[in-house]
């Protein structure tokens, strides 16, 4: 199998962005500028401008930079503010900063491009454009640079009319960005570092990892501004002050703020700084800096404090600054191809708006997790179940977000399953898989339904089925059981429990919580049944012909018996003792994906043929009890499809939704087909699932 740590990466395709450089003459502009440049097949909901961590997760929520502040994925303001000076004049770039009492006018936004890694807007006005990239090198294949939480912001001048213009560019970002709450006092300075100018602002308290919960922001560690030294002129400064000194006269004040510490709402303290672009004219200039956040301590492990990842060799801020400042060609020259490969690869598969959506998908995912290693070592990469409760490492949130890792490092993979599994050997009390490690990001054992003490709102069937095929996933993906052989014990005896309560589920929940206990689950079943199957893969793979035979046999009785039990005609039933009902039969995916031939195609035919009689504007609902639906189960459904004409008819009114929810939020998977609104759930991780359609003959 081609695996995702072999992807080759080719040049990006922010193409509004590229293309501006390339142009010489005013007139290649006037006549070009409108059909060189392709716009976006989907809008985004939010777009990614800082995608690092769960704490470290800013975006905007107005398809005009300058027509908001840009907001952290729980929608408190997280404010950054860029200003443009051309020959005097100010205009906005991002962020609604008032002066006087009234806005500067914003510069024209001709475009904005999201990919994987880049998010690209372009300005035209006064005979200059202005292109700001948003990087977030988070490159599958390097974990280090992938762990660092850094972000670039790159700014490029160039003349659209043929002649010099003088240029000032402006950025600030407040402290808001460091608090979880405004009335909490914060400290700013300069911070010496060899190379580099740096300003930080964190918490006076500093309260280390000493809470836990779903709408909660950071409030201890720094943010850190870097640029080369004598790049850009830094400043200090109460809000107000840094913004009107520069639309006035495109400077900024002349001492630092001093009056520290104070709340972050008093006087609005930002860390700020300009750039002179000196003339521009037709040769294009560029600027660029880093934003960071050092966290210092991640999550906790029953408590034991973890570093980042980035941390595990002894680096610090500062070393991690001078890198990422260091290595910034290299770094965005990398995330450019890999861009474009993850949008070809998704395009040749899906068409371009599936391209899209994945390229949406990515930094989303990503963001939700946060990586480090446990005291013993190993790797582990920690979901935050965003807005949907809180929880750490959720087993039904790695599930569905799993394939885009299987497409790019099983590595990271195995870090989402890793600490599970620890866990469960160590002090996990039933015979069961957990549900998840915590309330991010302390992970302190089970959070959900009273935790360890009690089975009253466990998933028994639904987690031990969901470790079974990741476990089966990963091996063939490796072509080895090195890693199962590990945990043997724990996945044969979830694999047993499979065997006595699997075909037909108790009343129990399934990762669908939200739709409540239900008995005789018709989906949860497949689910087991295609786990017994992957089980008896990972025992034939490791010579255990006996256990091999065994599961296997037990998958294909439970498999022949599950159309009678669930046959309601011209589809299949939600739960096998409810005549009249239908759902998605979305666990039935992994039979495709992994050849393991234990339903007839007869059965996925007419599950698909019926789909269009119940579907609605935007898409098909998960089930006949509510019209809506999860985003990342479509896409496994439309897998299911055999053509591409299939899969859009499916995906189709999923791409509509993205385009015309009301709902500006990080990608929410779990909205209304009648409406396209939100239900619940914004920024998760579970849009990982999206990539599903990248595993097609890849795992066989």
């Amino acid at each position: 199998m081609k695996h995702s740590l072999l992807v080759a990466f080719a040049l990006c395709a922010i193409c509004a962005f590229s293309a501006s450089l390339s142009y010489t003459r005013a007139q290649d502009l006037a006549s070009s500028r409108d059909s060189i440049r392709t716009k976006d097949p989907l809008r985004a909901p939010a777009y990614p401008l800082v995608a690092v961590d769960p704490y470290f997760s800013v975006w905007s929520n107005t398809d005009n930079l300058a027509d908001s502040f840009p907001v952290h994925w729980t929608g408190r303001v997280n404010a950054l503010t860029s200003l443009v000076s051309i020959d005097g004049k100010a205009y906005r770039l991002m962020g609604v900063p008032q002066v006087d009492g009234a806005l500067p006018d914003a510069m024209r936004q001709t475009q904005v491009a999201v990919r994987a890694t880049n998010t690209a807007y372009t300005f035209e006005d006064a005979g200059v454009e202005i292109s700001l990239v948003f990087t977030n090198p988070n490159l599958p294949d390097d974990l280090e640079l992938l762990s660092r939480p850094a972000t670039y912001l790159s700014w490029t001048a160039i003349s659209t009319d043929g002649k010099e213009h003088d240029v000032k560019i402006y950025f600030d970002a407040t402290a808001e960005l460091c608090v979880n709450s405004l009335d909490q006092n914060v400290v700013a300075q300069r911070v010496p570092c060899q190379g580099l100018d740096v300003l930080r602002v964190g918490t006076e308290e500093q309260p280390i990892l000493a809470k836990s919960g779903d709408d909660l922001r950071i409030d201890w560690g720094y943010l850190y501004l870097a640029v080369k030294e004598g790049d850009a002129n830094t400043i200090i400064a109460p809000a107000d002050e840094a913004r009107e000194s520069f639309v006035k006269n495109a400077s900024l004040p002349a001492e630092d703020d001093k009056n520290f510490p104070r709340q972050a709402s008093d006087d609005w303290p930002v860390l700020a700084l300009s750039f002179d672009c000196g003339k521009v004219g037709n040769d294009a200039v560029s600027k660029m800096l880093a934003l960071a956040y050092d966290d210092v301590y991640s999550m906790t492990w029953f408590g034991e404090k973890l570093k980042p990842y980035w941390r595990k060799d002894g680096a610090d801020a500062l070393s991690l600054l001078q890198n990422a400042v260091k290595e910034y060609d290299s770094i965005v020259e990398r995330c450019r191809q890999f861009d474009d490969s993850l949008w070809k690869r998704a395009e040749s598969l899906g068409g371009e708006k599936y391209a899209s959506l994945c390229s949406i998908a990515y930094p989303q995912a990503i963001a939700a997790h946060k990586l480090s290693t446990l005291p013993n070592g190993k790797l582990i990469f920690i979901s935050k179940e965003n807005l949907s409760g809180g929880c750490a490492g959720t087993v039904d949130v790695l599930y569905p977000g799993a394939p885009l890792f299987v497409v790019y490092n099983i590595e990271l993979l195995k870090g989402t399953m890793t600490p599970i599994m620890e866990y469960s050997r160590e002090r996990w009390p039933w015979p069961y898989a957990p549900h998840d490690l915590g309330c991010y990001p302390l992970m302190e054992g089970q959070m959900y339904g009273g935790g360890e003490k009690t089975e009253e709102r466990q998933m028994p069937v639904e987690e031990c089925a969901n470790m079974l095929v990741l476990f089966d996933v990963v091996a063939r993906a490796e072509n080895s059981v090195e890693y199962a052989a590990e945990y043997w014990d724990l996945l044969q005896q979830w694999a047993h429990y499979l065997v006595e309560k699997g075909l037909d589920p108790e009343n129990q929940l399934c990762t669908d919580d939200f739709t409540g206990h239900f008995a005789h689950n018709a989906n949860l079943s497949i689910k087991a049944i295609v786990a017994l199957a992957c089980y008896s893969d990972l025992c034939q793979r490791a010579g255990k012909e006996e256990d091999a035979k065994f599961f296997r046999e037990k998958a294909e009785e439970f498999a022949a018996k599950w159309p009678t039990l669930a046959d309601d005609g011209d589809h299949y039933r939600l739960a096998f003792d409810r005549p009249g009902s239908w759902s998605q039969k979305y666990n039935v995916v992994w039979d495709k994906l992994l050849g393991l031939n234990l339903f007839s195609k007869d059965i996925v035919k007419k599950e698909l043929a019926f789909y269009p009689s119940v579907s609605n504007r935007y898409g098909l609902p998960l089930d006949n009890r509510a019209d809506f639906t999860k985003a990342d189960w479509i896409a496994w459904v439309a897998t299911l499809a055999d053509d591409r004409q299939g899969f859009d008819q499916l995906m189709n009114p999923l791409y509509d939704f993205v385009n015309d929810t009301p709902d500006r939020v990080p990608l929410t998977d779990w909205y209304f087909t009648s409406d396209a609104k939100m239900k619940g759930f914004r920024a998760r991780s579970v849009v990982g699932g999206l990539f599903i359609k990248m595993l097609e003959n890849e795992l066989k």
